[in-house]
């Protein structure tokens, strides 16, 4: 456990470029071997290989031998490092003195490789078989006075064929409480699309990228979260397309890309710009933004330029009239003060979508956490609807999910509201009524451990405890829990807040060789854009003792509820027969075992993108939404004090809550983590200068003392009174109270703070 050097520096680099090679070079040699390594990224995102670990953007039809980025090295060398992690590890140090290290320093010292049950006596973890453990989380959960008290953890790192048998063994026990990650960051996208067009995803393929005349991106910074986006950017960018950014922070990955696969402009030391435009609204500024937008266009129609597509509207969407009434009643006062932008600014945006045949709106969580997230993409989805921009080559909606199968997870059936008909399905198919209440999402579950109400916790991947907001309340509910158990490869934060009973149980990864019976498997997932692709690991595994995450739930499952419903033991002897279950139980899985070993996989459909709206009234439905009164629970101009808008998000050697190293080369911050990013003339104001430590503390609304203490100072280029901050550190900040309004999303974009020089 080094101490790296910290230091504030300004980069100077482009996104990618030889700073991501040089990145790349340094995590595969810290991790692995030079040829160990690279012989598992040239099997990264290959028909014949492993899907990345990392982030869901899709994969092109035609990909080269290097379809992966820098975070991409960084995940897959993270997983397939040497390190490991025994019951000697275990042996030599105590939960209570783990609990001080970083997150960095406990998932970098390497693979998980037994089992191990929690000794509260010893306050150590001691290595058990499969056996005991799985008899042991039986025997807890058969304890329950009701199913309802247990809750299935879901990270979107799991297969379709995990979480297919997760949730099946989960509603066989007898609940819908599925927490998952998805809860965290686009639920909201998933309302707010189901609502406006009647399918929860996007609706274009990678290909609409090289047919769209321009491209609106807004909250998100792909040079870090889904860097292999950037290639379609500057692509577009390159052939005279637009590419408008909206966002708070101006990221380097949305000004300048450097190709790394493009020799000649590596030799010469050249980049391409990626934004022709580039906004910065305030934190929750967007809705304001987009709507502007649309005034400007209302106006321009009215004056007889014709850009709306009223045949289209009349054909295809419901609420258009309503909707022009709510955008002629937004005053430009409150639109600029909201947004943060010039009115000048917003009707340059809406010329350039108005001049555009067809338009590409793409997003992230700078927009999903938020309390009006749900209005906010609805009305994104009011601006495609206006000039026919769903439903046809080069245009469409697309929300950028985060880890690899976040979205196949909520597809084979990760949903604490799943549909009826999916539950349908089960009882069709297996032959038992599922349970029909829903279940508890990532913030109820919380509160339900909080309550006494669920006593047990099973996570399937992720760090529920970092994840999470509120954390010292988080924490405080797990340990409340009469049995935690968490499935991973690595250790993290999560595994030592610990319940009466709790296990560890190592699972292969994404990377490794699974054989089961003689047969290699693969797995499958879902990406950004609705394709449906195999994964086969290469490596050894890290450990003889590691069982696959579908034996994992397989082994507790039939020591939980036997196998009168579901053979369990025969659905693991070979992954094929969980996917003929998928096919007969979710529409869009015809011939999966056969369409999932084709070239690239297959494509899932959407509704939308063929212009057929599963919606209530049958339409796309417009949205006449009100502007938010305010975007953060506090009002915080009645405040005496100065109070700021806090957003959290990662760091450039960061994916999620893994911390891959101390550095954020974009932004200039290196071997630091603890940092606020602050407008220089909020911080002279304040009183503060480079380099200063502060203590951030939530303006809340229930009393409790929400604060984080010692971030250094960095002035950067952001709205007044907008700061940002790395997370996990400032969850400890996020109000558990304080959700997205039709979601239930953490508003972690938008959480009122106050600033304290620290003592």
């Amino acid at each position: 456990m080094g101490v790296q050097k910290s230091r504030i520096e300004a980069y100077k680099g482009a996104a990618g470029g030889w700073g991501a090679l040089k990145s790349c070079g340094r995590h595969l040699l810290r991790n692995t071997t030079a040829l160990s390594g690279v012989k598992s990224m040239l099997k990264a995102n290959q028909p014949d290989g492993f899907d990345c670990p990392g982030c869901a953007w899709g994969d092109p039809e035609h990909g080269s031998s290097f379809e992966f980025c820098e975070n991409g090295v960084k995940a897959v060398s993270w997983e397939a490092t040497g390190k490991r992690v025994g019951p000697d590890f275990f042996a030599r140090h105590t939960v209570t003195d783990l609990l001080e290290w970083s997150d960095f320093d406990l998932e970098d010292q390497g693979r998980l490789t037994h089992p191990m049950r929690y000794n509260a006596e010893s306050d150590r973890y001691e290595a058990c078989d499969w056996a005991e453990a799985f008899d042991a989380i039986a025997a807890e959960l058969n304890a329950l006075d009701h199913p309802d008290q247990a809750l299935f953890y879901t990270s979107g790192r799991a297969s379709n064929e995990a979480a297919f048998l997760y949730q099946l063994f989960g509603r066989v026990f007898g609940t819908n409480n599925f927490p998952d990650c998805s809860n965290m960051c686009h639920e909201a996208s998933g309302v707010a699309l189901k609502q406006s067009i009647g399918v929860g995803k996007g609706t274009v393929l990678l290909d609409d990228f090289e047919k769209a005349d321009a491209i609106f991106v807004f909250g998100q910074n792909p040079g870090t979260n889904h860097p292999r986006m950037l290639k379609e950017l500057r692509e577009a960018s390159l052939r005279g397309a637009t590419v408008a950014s909206f966002n708070p922070v101006r990221e380097r990955g949305l000004e300048r890309f450097a190709d790394p696969q493009d020799k000649l402009e590596m030799m010469r030391g050249k980049s391409k710009a990626i934004s022709s435009h580039y906004y910065k609204p305030k934190l929750g500024g967007d809705m304001a933004a987009v709507r502007g937008m649309v005034k400007a266009i209302l106006e321009w129609d009215d004056a007889g330029e014709k850009l709306i597509d009223r045949d289209f509207i009349a054909d295809h969407t419901q609420g258009f009239d309503a909707y022009l009434e709510s955008v002629r009643a937004t005053g430009w006062d409150s639109i600029t003060d909201q947004s943060g932008l010039t009115e000048v600014e917003i009707r340059e945006a809406a010329r350039l979508y108005a001049d555009a045949d067809s338009a590409i709106c793409t997003w992230a969580m700078g927009l999903t956490q938020h309390k009006h997230s749900v209005p906010t993409i609805r009305e994104i989805v009011n601006l495609l609807l206006l000039r026919g921009n769903i439903g046809r080559p080069g245009a469409g909606a697309c929300p950028v999910r985060g880890h690899s199968n976040v979205q196949g997870d909520r597809t084979v059936g990760i949903n604490e509201k799943p549909p009826q008909a999916f539950l349908d399905s089960l009882e069709r198919v297996f032959g038992f009524t599922p349970p029909q209440e829903h279940g508890h999402d990532t913030v109820t579950a919380i509160e339900a451990m909080l309550k006494g109400e669920a006593r047990t916790f099973i996570g399937l991947g992720g760090n529920f405890a970092r994840a999470t907001p509120d954390t010292e309340l988080v924490e405080a509910a797990l340990k409340s829990c009469s049995l935690t158990v968490n499935i991973a490869t690595k250790l993290n934060r999560g595994h030592l807040i610990t319940g009466q009973t709790s296990f560890i149980l190592p699972c292969l990864g994404r990377t490794e060789l699974d054989r089961r019976n003689g047969v290699k498997q693969i797995v499958t997932v879902e990406d950004s854009m609705s394709m449906v692709h195999g994964s086969g690991g290469i490596n050894k595994p890290a450990s003889p003792h590691l069982l696959s995450e579908p034996a994992i739930i397989a082994g507790i499952a039939a020591a939980t509820v036997g196998w009168d419903i579901v053979d369990w033991d025969y659905l693991v002897e070979d992954y094929d027969h969980i996917r003929d279950l998928i096919e007969k139980t979710i529409p869009g899985f015809d011939g999966y075992n056969v369409r999932v070993r084709q070239h690239r996989g297959f494509y899932l459909g959407n509704s939308a993108a063929e212009r057929q709206w599963v919606t209530d009234t049958g339409k796309a439905n417009f949205s006449d939404a009100a502007l938010p009164e305010k975007v953060t629970h506090q009002e915080v101009r009645d405040r005496a004090e100065k109070t700021f808008t806090l957003q959290t998000f990662r760091s450039h050697d960061q994916y999620n809550t893994t911390v891959y190293g101390m550095d954020d080369r974009y932004r200039g911050v290196f071997g630091e983590r603890r940092v606020l990013f602050i407008n220089p003339a909020d911080a002279e104001q304040a009183g503060l200068k480079k380099d200063d430590r502060v203590d951030l503390t939530t303006v809340s609304e229930d009393g409790r003392d929400r604060t984080a203490r010692s971030f250094r100072v960095v002035p950067y280029d952001i709205p007044e009174g907008c700061v940002a901050s790395y997370y996990p550190e400032t969850n400890i900040l996020v109000p558990l109270y304080s959700r997205g309004d039709g979601s239930n999303t953490p508003t972690s974009k938008a959480v009122p703070i106050t600033l304290a020089k620290s003592a």
